[in-house]
């Protein structure tokens, strides 16, 4: 009992620091998400050995140059960065082992591609026109938590066919789609109230958080299991660290910007 309400209360306490971030102002928002990649590129150091000194430098100066810039104006690189940098991880989740570059300039690209550039994306995302949109990013946030509440609560009652074993037991196919259904239908609800963008709009993201998010939650647990790690952290109690909560979003952010900034 006491071990629930622990979780739930830092549960809480995440929700409402993301949240009233996002609302406080397009600053807040920047300051909070930059503490939140340090100390996910922090937790990141403990799967692979990472140089953080040199990394904050590098981390600070890029989100700090780009977050507030739309940076990719062209579509061809818009595509060429999804297929340099987010395709490969795909690919490295289905090898039978995960291939860690050894050298330190390797693992410094690594930490760059895998959440200096999600981030600064992610910034990005509530940007519609120039404009501060602030229930977007907050919709997909929604969308995440959506998605995760209802796969964990499908796939915890009737949950069979093992989704990917090897990498993640607990998750199972009947959870996955239980997550997806839970979302579109949730897209429909946050459509009502956050109208920045259309319903339909709002349908294609919420496939896109899911879809990716997943192959994200995915390739985090594969990070882990080589590493030998259950949670990157346990800054959260009752839920394991930082990059254990943002996995999904980490993954699906690019994606989520691209569409929305190409459409």
């Amino acid at each position: 009992m006491r071990e629930l309400l622990v979780r739930a209360l830092s549960g809480l306490v995440y929700i409402s620091v993301i949240i009233g971030s996002i609302l406080y102002a397009k600053e807040s928002f920047y300051i909070v998400f930059y503490i939140l990649m340090l100390l996910c590129l922090f937790e990141l150091k403990k799967i692979i050995n990472l140089s953080y000194k040199w990394t904050f430098v590098v981390a600070t100066i890029f989100y700090f140059r780009f977050a507030h810039l739309s940076f990719l104006n062209s579509r061809y690189l818009h595509f060429f960065l999804i297929i340099s940098v987010f395709i490969p991880f795909i690919y490295q989740l289905f090898k039978p082992k995960i291939s860690l570059t050894s050298s330190k300039l390797g693992h410094y690209f690594l930490a760059l591609a895998y959440i200096v550039i999600p981030f600064t994306l992610l910034t990005q995302i509530p940007f519609i026109h120039s404009t501060y949109h602030p229930n977007i990013i907050i919709g997909v946030f929604i969308l995440i938590w959506i998605n995760d509440s209802f796969a964990y609560l499908v796939g915890s009652t009737i949950g069979k066919t093992k989704l990917y074993v090897k990498v993640s037991p607990n998750k199972t196919v009947e959870g996955a789609f239980g997550g997806l259904a839970a979302a579109l239908i949730g897209s429909y609800f946050i459509a009502k109230y956050f109208d920045d963008i259309s319903y339909t709009n709002w349908i294609i993201v919420a496939a896109i958080v899911v879809v990716f998010g997943l192959l994200g939650d995915l390739i985090e647990s594969k990070f882990k299991r080589e590493a030998g790690l259950k949670d990157s952290s346990n800054f959260i109690p009752g839920h394991g660290g930082f990059l254990d909560r943002l996995d999904s979003i980490i993954f699906a952010a690019p994606f989520v910007y691209v569409y929305l900034h190409i459409i």
